[in-house]
Order: structure tokens, then sequence, then C-alpha cells
């Protein structure tokens, strides 16, 4: 009796927490559907009469979403290349080589997890002042890449210190070199840890506020998130609907991503976990 009220009990919960992360996506997706008559006519919890697509063509063109849509995508797929490049060499350095300074590389790269971001803005800005790369993809490329380093190479260290031997010496035995060894042998094998880094730096990319508004102060080279703080200017701040349909274009992305990648996130996140 007690084990089957614990069960519906848990049930329960999850059900309620469910619906309080699901509800305000279902919301923000029926809003940015509304005319700007039902703004006023109704209250802001109901249920939209239709489908008005107008929002998002007045978001994608009168709001520049496709502009601040490029910036985004530019910086954040070229950032995470080099993410992923430098990740994968650092990792497979400081866990399957030997040399002298492996430990203090390893810990030099953990301890940027540490680092707060809001005490690098000045200094980063200074310095990208300085060197004049202010209001470029190329100064949020650089700062993405730097700061998406300390995570992506402890979860990838995680994963490589259970790799099993065996299977590089099997291919060295076989007359694969170093760099062979790397990127033929070990790196399909960790598909799983860098896909969970790509999936979480680019949710970390996408959304980023802070960098990309103290950087960049041209129009033309804003991305989605600052490019939001500009749509009442924009649109006005009645015209809701418009700018819930650009809230749900820049979220759309990520939910589409993480639920195709779901699994492999979680196999990745947890490879390291248990060595045997």
């Amino acid at each position: 009796m007690k084990k089957g009220f614990k069960s519906i009990a848990i049930k329960l919960v999850i059900i309620c927490l469910v619906v309080i992360e699901v509800y305000p996506l279902f919301w923000m997706l029926t809003a940015s559907l509304k005319q700007q008559s039902e703004w006023t006519s109704k209250p802001a919890y109901a249920l939209n009469s239709g489908f008005y697509i107008q929002n998002y063509i007045e978001a994608w063109t009168r709001g520049n979403m496709d502009i601040f849509f490029k910036n985004s995508f530019i910086c954040t797929v070229v950032s995470l290349f080099f993410i992923v490049l430098f990740t994968v060499t650092v990792s497979f350095a400081v866990t399957k080589m030997r040399w002298k300074l492996k430990g203090f590389v390893g810990k030099y790269f953990e301890f940027g997890i540490m680092i707060p971001v809001a005490t690098a803005l000045i200094p980063l800005f200074q310095i990208y002042s300085g060197m004049g790369l202010l209001n470029s993809r190329l100064c949020l490329i650089i700062t993405y890449t730097a700061f998406g380093l300390s995570l992506s190479t402890l979860l990838t260290t995680g994963y490589l210190r259970s790799f099993p031997d065996e299977i590089m010496e099997a291919a060295v035995i076989d007359g694969c070199g170093i760099y062979k060894l790397m990127w033929y042998v070990v790196v399909p094998l960790m598909k799983n840890a860098i896909v969970t880094v790509l999936v979480l730096q680019f949710f970390f990319k996408w959304n980023d506020l802070i960098f990309s508004m103290t950087f960049i102060s041209d129009q033309k080279l804003k991305t989605v998130q600052t490019g939001l703080l500009y749509f009442q200017n924009e649109f006005g701040a009645k015209n809701w609907g418009a700018i819930f349909a650009s809230v749900s274009m820049c979220v759309i992305p990520m939910l589409i991503l993480y639920m195709i990648l779901n699994k492999r996130v979680i196999e990745g996140m947890t490879a390291g976990a248990v060595k045997g």
C-alpha cells in the first residue's frame, strides 16, 4: 500500500514539473501566433483564435532577425569548430601522452571554470579596443572559444581517462602514428563526448548576451540575444505578437537540437562517470 502511494506521489510530482516546464514554452508559441487585436480583447493567458503567421514574417524582415541569425550562426559555428579542435587535442595530450607539464596544463584549463565572466569584460574590452577588434565577429569568436574551453576540456578529459589504453596500444602496434591515433582511432570513439560539448556550448554561445552587448554596438553585427533588446524600438511596446515570434525563433533551434541529440548528450555526460 505504501509503495503504491509513493509511486503515485512521484508520478504526480513529475507531472507537475513537466507542466511547469512545458507551459511557458506552449504559452510563448501560442502568443507568437496571436493577432494584435487579441491582446486587447482577451486576457493574456487566453488561447489564440487562429494562427497569425504574419508575426513571424514581420519579425524576420522588419525586426532584422535575418541579420541577427546570420551573425549568431557564424560566431557560434566558427567558435564551436575551434572549441572542439582545441578541446580534443588538449584532452588527449593531458590524459594519454607523457610529458612534464601535462598536469599543470590540465589544471590550467580546469581553473578557467572558476573565473567569473564579469571580471574579464573590462580587460577584454581594452584589449580588443587597442587591437581594433571591437564591432567585429572575430572578437566574439575569440571570446566564445576561450570561455568554452574549460568546461569542454573537463568533460572530454573525464571521458578519455576511462578510455581503454589497450585500443591505442593495438593501433600503435599496427603502425599508427600519434596524429593518426588521435584523429582516426580515439576521436571516432568519443563522438558522444564531442556531441555533448557541441550541444552545451551551442546553448551557451547562442544565448550569449553579456559579451555581444559589451563588444558589439553596430546594428548590423548584433546577435539574436542583443537584437531582441531593440525590438521594442522597432515594433513599439504594443506589438507583442511579433516580439514573441522573434523570441520563439531564438528558442526553437535549441529545442530541435536537443530533441535530436539528447540521448548522445546523456551518454556523453555519464561516459566518464564509471571506470571499468
